[in-house]
């Protein structure tokens, strides 16, 4: 389960970064390496003239590369804040995730592999088992990739019991969602493997519901 404690929930306006491709090293294997990354930001014209700015700041990753002492395991803490702007007072959710693939190429294109494998990395939404059930504790085999969104919020549904939430509404044209020291945690590959952030952003205006994604840059677990 997603520690609820490492994730803040605030409203604010997106911000702009550039989006960059390619890899980091993790370093030597049993040394933790913090691996700072880009972010990213992308805008987007929807088909009623509304303006949605997508941001990703602040992110980084501290990787050990083999928890476990195996070469099968891989941990990371994973940290960052997505902001999005509406032009138009309108409103909608924030999906923050990850997805992580174990030897397949997640920088870009189109992606295939095993159970829970397949995933589409050049969308407005994100496809390929999103919001496993396993959280972020994730067993991979070579070639298989899987998604998971960051947030796990509890609320009551309309009859009063417990549900639980992925995304983090907002309106009034602006929000934000910022987690810190987020677990990822892969067991089973036994090839090098990578990881990359998305953040997806489902937009309600008057005239339109559209989804749109940014997604973050691709990184080495090892």
């Amino acid at each position: 389960m997603i520690n609820r404690k490492n994730v803040a929930r605030v409203a604010g306006v997106g911000a702009a970064a550039t989006v960059a491709l390619g890899l980091f090293s993790t370093g030597a294997a049993n040394a933790d390496t913090f691996v700072p990354l880009p972010g990213g930001s992308i805008t987007k014209t929807l088909s009623d003239g509304t303006v949605v700015t997508i941001s990703l700041t602040g992110e980084s990753a501290n990787i050990n590369p083999s928890m476990g002492s195996t070469p099968l395991h891989r941990n990371a803490w994973v940290s960052g804040s997505a902001q999005v702007s509406v032009s138009g007072d309108g409103g909608g959710s924030i999906f923050p995730g990850y997805t992580v693939g174990c030897q397949v190429n997640i920088s870009g294109g189109g992606a295939t592999g095993g159970v829970d494998g397949s995933a589409d990395w050049s969308g407005d939404t994100v496809t390929g088992s999103v919001g496993a059930t396993s959280g972020a504790n994730l067993t991979l085999g070579p070639g298989q990739s899987q998604s998971f969104y960051v947030l796990d919020l509890e609320q009551a549904d309309d009859f009063g019991n417990e549900a639980h939430k992925k995304r983090n509404k907002f309106k009034n044209g602006s929000g934000s969602v910022t987690w810190a020291d987020e677990t990822i945690g892969l067991t089973g590959c036994g090839g090098y493997a990578q990881a990359r952030a998305f953040i997806s952003v489902e937009v309600e205006t008057d005239n339109v519901i559209t989804w749109t994604t940014l997604w973050g840059q691709p990184f080495s677990l090892g």
